[in-house]
């Protein structure tokens, strides 16, 4: 059924199709007797899985890029996912990169984005998400989960914050950006992904430096100490960095306690694709997602694992089966992301890979 649907959607260019077939899945969730019933087709039979001091509904999650500005909370739920990572949320709203900026690859099972942090800045998102956490307190019983740290919260979901700084910020100042962020998401949220290894913002990924990230992070776990109820804090990281770098980042997060690692977001590396190369020209930059990265992500993860045994890894690269995500639980991930496996595989995808 949903190869039909697919090929309908491959039809149009890949951000419209996305957000026609996530308002059309809006508009159906809005009748509660069919959002009922897409609930109980997609529920994985996965148990819940504890993870840096949260407990998670199933070990399988949507990463961020895919619900920007959390407009489909009730809706990834309703498809059964553990968790999702919301954003990137950017101090002030941006526009993101000049479109088109996503690109399918049919033939390799991937995706190229250069989307650039567009997102409605992080005021907006956040009204967004009070509005969502007072309709989850009319769920129904057996639809709540009132082990969230969030009190008066009782969605079956857990939710990320995946924050990073505006174009416009320059890399010294960026801590100010992930400060304001981090505050303002702070009540609503029930952990962070601090983003600095998207390619499609010039820069950034340079704050993956040891020192500039021991900045960023520092700031985060001072500011979080302060408060009443902690937010776990995790680092995304790059596919790309050298085992030098890696070696960086694992040091930094034993140094400063951090609460776990994102492994990994898009990749600049073109590993033996399919598509043919005229066609990849014409794309042009951006990051690459989906079955090309299954392999270097997995490989991260291992690698982390091998190093520090006791820190979560949230594994994400190339999940599109199963045997997809074992292969990341084997490597030393707790819990998954999908994002490319969604478009390829369908709105099941929570319930085929958990």
């Amino acid at each position: 059924m949903y190869r039909l649907a697919r090929s309908l959607f491959f039809l149009l260019p890949a951000e419209p199709a996305h957000y026609l077939a996530m308002n059309l899945l809006k508009l159906a969730c809005s009748i509660p007797f069919v959002r009922m019933q897409i609930r109980k087709k997609f529920l994985p039979a996965g148990k819940p899985v504890n993870a840096f001091g949260l407990r998670f509904r199933n070990r399988t999650g949507l990463g961020a890029g895919f619900d920007k500005n959390a407009l489909w909370l009730r809706e990834l739920e309703a498809l059964g996912f553990g968790f999702v990572e919301i954003g990137t949320v950017t101090p002030k709203a941006q526009a993101g990169n000049e479109k088109p900026r996503l690109f399918r690859l049919p033939q390799d099972g991937a995706l190229i984005n250069r989307m650039g942090f567009n997102n409605e800045g992080v005021e907006a998102v956040v009204k967004r998400l009070q509005a969502w956490r007072r309709s989850a307190t009319s769920l129904p019983r057996y639809a709540r989960n009132d082990h969230s740290p969030l009190t008066t919260h009782h969605s079956l979901l857990t939710v990320g914050g995946n924050i990073g700084k505006n174009k416009s910020t320059p890399n010294e100042e960026a801590w100010k950006d992930y400060e304001i962020c981090f505050l303002a998401l702070h009540p609503y949220v029930d952990f962070f992904v601090v983003n600095v290894s998207s390619p499609n913002t010039p820069g950034l990924r340079e704050l993956q430096e040891k020192e500039s990230l021991r900045k960023i992070l520092v700031h985060l776990q001072t500011l979080n100490a302060r408060m009443e109820v902690k937010r776990p804090i995790l680092l995304k990281i790059a596919p790309d960095l050298t085992e030098g770098q890696l070696d960086d980042v694992i040091d930094l997060a034993k140094e400063i306690r951090l609460d776990g690692i994102v492994a990994t977001n898009t990749t600049i590396a073109r590993p033996q694709l399919e598509t043919e190369d005229s066609k990849l020209e014409t794309i042009g930059a951006g990051g690459l997602s989906g079955l090309p990265l299954k392999k270097r992500a997995t490989e991260v993860i291992r690698s982390i694992h091998e190093k520090v045994p006791s820190l979560p890894i949230i594994g994400s690269g190339g999940v599109f089966t199963k045997q997809d995500a074992e292969e990341k639980i084997a490597a030393g991930a707790t819990l998954i992301e999908v994002w490319t496996g969604f478009i390829y595989e369908g709105p099941a995808i929570a319930k085929k890979v958990t």
